[in-house]
């Protein structure tokens, strides 16, 4: 059974291998005829232009890997099943049980290098890119647009209940590290309290990154404006017609906050870009503030789901070794099976939006696919085991 294994495994792997190394130097090709239409602009190189199309190559591993699996196992099993070899191991006691535990192994160690890609390798390279581009960009920082991005949170003020805080972000400079910042404080009325305007913003952690439930903004810059409430002034200043705006400016102040740097980082990232648990953390955040999270919360189930499409790929790919090359149109069967497994990715994107649009449950637009196709595949191995 060894033998067995170490020869399935390894013309599997090879096939795979083979595969996504043909996918990965397209397009590396593709970005790099794209990137060298900026050599020359703002000291921009050719060793620079290279190394922005290796930090591209996470996000696309990322994609094409489900892909690569499916061909290269659909061609290695359907080589083995041309050549008969598969017919020898199934002449020797490799039952139908037994095939489908070998390829649900690799389908499993497949799938954990794409929680390993997914939640370190593609949150690294999507960063280091974006501070590699602001290099060479006159504004050094990524920019968030006119409006910027906002968060929001609930603070509780001992004797006058909760306030409300709404921050605006206006580019992110690199990780915990943001540029054009305000901070508006209403209290339960809805009345402006104080607003922060800094140039600058350094977000700091209470203790873990990732297990922090509050950090200290230590902002630069900073323009401290508070609307002072008649309830707060005196009757004599009020009549006397005393200003009820008070501002000072300070070269730095410290700001406490329950917005962690993870959260602050996820709302100006693609949540494509996200970890699932800076996805987990932002959804929560936006859930407890009361905030639309459902397209976070899709795309939290949809990169939890992910790995499960490498054993639907292997699933798709096991029925091929049952062919028989003698019944003819091998290479069309194959070539439908590739198409199979190229839709299943479609709708699996398409999915989302879908589930988006129409208020889905967000595991339930995430899985569906899944299920689907996985479905589909071991109805039609056991067909094929059955009558051919």
């Amino acid at each position: 059974m060894k033998t067995v294994r170490r020869l399935i495994f390894r013309s599997v792997a090879s096939h795979v291998g083979m595969v996504t190394l043909a996918f990965s130097a397209l397009f590396f090709f593709i970005d790099f005829v794209e990137e060298i239409q900026d050599l020359g602009q703002h000291g921009y190189t050719l060793l620079d232009a290279v190394v922005t199309c290796l930090l591209l190559q996470g996000a696309h591993f990322y994609d094409i890997f489900p892909i690569a699996l499916l061909i290269g196992a659909i061609l290695a099993l359907a080589r083995m099943a041309s050549t008969s070899e598969f017919t020898i191991l199934r002449t020797g006691g490799l039952g139908p049980g037994r095939a489908l535990g070998l390829l649900g192994v690799l389908g499993v160690m497949a799938a954990l290098l794409m929680v390993v890609v997914s939640n370190w390798l593609v949150p690294w390279s999507e960063q280091a890119l974006t501070l590699h581009r602001a290099s060479f960009s006159k504004q050094q920082a990524l920019n968030l647009g006119h409006g910027g991005t906002w968060l929001r949170e609930r603070r509780e003020v001992p004797g006058k209940g909760f306030h409300n805080i709404t921050v605006n972000v206006g580019s992110a400079n690199s990780q915990g590290d943001f540029g054009f910042v305000r901070i508006f404080e209403f209290d339960v009325q809805g009345r402006l309290l104080r607003r922060l305007s800094a140039q600058r913003v350094r977000v700091e952690a209470d203790g873990d990154p990732v297990l922090a439930k509050g950090s200290v903004w230590h902002l630069q810059d900073v323009v401290d404006t508070q609307w002072l409430q008649h309830d707060r002034l005196s009757e004599q200043a009020v009549q006397e017609g005393q200003a009820a705006i008070i501002e000072r400016q300070q070269a730095r102040l410290d700001w406490q906050s329950s917005l962690t740097p993870l959260v602050v980082s996820a709302s100006v990232l693609p949540p494509e870009t996200m970890s699932s648990v800076a996805l987990w953390r932002y959804t929560q955040h936006l859930a407890s503030n009361a905030q639309a999270a459902q397209r976070y919360e899709i795309e939290f189930w949809k990169k939890t789901f992910y790995p499960l499409v490498c054993l639907v790929m292997v699933a798709l790919a096991l029925p091929f070794a049952y062919l028989h090359a003698r019944s003819g149109g091998m290479s069309l069967k194959i070539f439908g099976g590739i198409m199979l497994g190229i839709s299943f990715v479609l709708i699996n994107h398409i999915s989302s939006h879908l589930g988006l649009l129409h208020q889905w449950q967000p595991w339930l637009a995430a899985a569906a696919p899944s299920m689907v196709y996985l479905l589909l595949s071991m109805s039609a191995f056991v067909w094929l085991v059955r009558y051919q």
